[in-house]
């Protein structure tokens, strides 16, 4: 009987010890921070190429005629 009280007391130390080292280490927290951040980053950037993306279109469509046509002129 004494000899299954000193087990479930060293298993009960055990799990507690373990216990203690998942809760100390924190490197699974950073990296699950530094997630939410790029995806934070990434969604910033679709949108932004979303809500400015007809515009863009718009800037390098008037720039490519405007060297097309400067370089059928010959002025290049």
């Amino acid at each position: 009987m004494l000899r299954i009280y000193v087990t479930s007391l060293n298993l009960k130390k055990a799990a507690i010890d373990a216990a203690r080292r998942f809760r100390g280490d924190r490197s699974g927290v950073t990296a699950i921070e530094y997630g939410l951040i790029a995806g934070a980053i990434a969604v910033a950037i679709i949108a932004t190429v979303i809500a400015l993306g007809g515009d863009i279109k718009n800037l390098f469509a008037s720039t490519g005629s405007a060297l097309s046509s400067a370089g059928s002129s010959g002025t290049l």
